[in-house]
């Protein structure tokens, strides 16, 4: 039962991985694709890990699989983060049909505040 449950996970985050795969080809440009590919490459892999524990279903396996998960959940957002700032301040463009830039708006407001 706990490797059916483990293998199921398993495929489930590989999926995920596979969707995170495909929307890097589909989407846009580099803020959708780093949007996709953020959510569903860090669900993946935690499902994938999740997985992983239930398998072997060994305490070695799951510290390091849970410091991991850890790890991941918390840096993976943060660089995308900061690598959508740097792309924005290069001059990479948005794709032609985003409504809403609240960067831009936020550093209009910044320097009208600051004069």
């Amino acid at each position: 039962m706990r490797e059916t449950a483990g293998g199921i996970l398993v495929l489930l985050g590989t999926f995920f991985i596979l969707i995170s795969a495909i929307g890097i080809f589909r989407m846009p440009d580099l803020y959708t694709r780093m949007s996709a590919t953020t959510k569903a490459s860090t669900l993946g892999i935690g499902l994938v890990l999740a997985g992983t524990v239930l398998y072997w279903f060994d305490i070695a396996i799951a510290a390091r699989a849970i410091s991991i998960i850890v790890f991941l959940f918390l840096t993976a957002p943060v660089a995308a983060h900061i690598i959508g700032r740097a792309a924005y301040f290069d001059g990479v463009p948005l794709w032609k049909h985003t409504k809403i830039d609240e960067l831009a708006e936020d550093l209009k407001n910044r320097g009208e505040d600051s004069e």
